[in-house]
C-alpha cells in the first residue's frame, strides 16, 4: 500500500476536514448521494469526467470515514447502493454553501482561474 513520504498534519479542524474531504470528486459524490440512495452507475452518469475506478476509490474512502454507507444486495447481477450517514449528512450544508459561493462568483472565479492557469479548459 502507498505510504505518504510527508506526514499529514492534523493540528486543527481545517487539517482534519481537508484530510477527509480532499479528492477531486468527493464533494460531488456527497452532494449527489444526499439527493437519495445512488448506485455506482448513477453516480458515473452524473460525473462523466471521472473514471469508474477513481469514483470507487473515493467512495471507499468516504465509506471508511463513515460519511457514506454501502449496501450490497446479493442477487444477480450484484446490486450496490450508497447512502449518506448522519455524519455525512452533517457536511452537506457546507458543500451546498461552497457551491452557492462558486455560483455567485463564477464569472470572477473563471477569469482568475484562466489568468493563473492557461491550460484550463473554459
Amino acid at each position: 500500500m502507498y505510504q505518504k513520504k510527508i506526514p499529514i498534519e492534523l493540528n486543527c479542524g481545517h487539517d482534519l476536514a481537508k484530510a477527509v474531504l480532499s479528492g477531486e470528486w468527493k464533494f460531488h459524490l456527497l452532494y449527489f448521494i444526499s439527493e437519495g440512495i445512488k448506485r455506482p452507475s448513477e453516480l458515473q452518469r452524473k460525473i462523466p469526467g471521472a473514471t469508474r475506478r477513481v469514483l470507487n476509490v473515493q467512495l471507499n474512502e468516504l465509506e471508511g470515514y463513515g460519511l457514506v454507507t454501502k449496501k450490497v444486495h446479493v442477487e444477480l447481477p450484484l446490486k450496490v447502493e450508497y447512502s449518506l450517514t448522519a455524519f455525512g449528512n452533517s457536511v452537506i450544508p457546507l458543500i451546498t454553501a461552497l457551491g452557492k459561493w462558486g455560483d455567485d462568483h463564477q464569472d470572477r472565479l473563471r477569469q482568475l482561474i484562466a489568468k493563473s492557469n492557461r491550460w484550463v479548459k473554459m
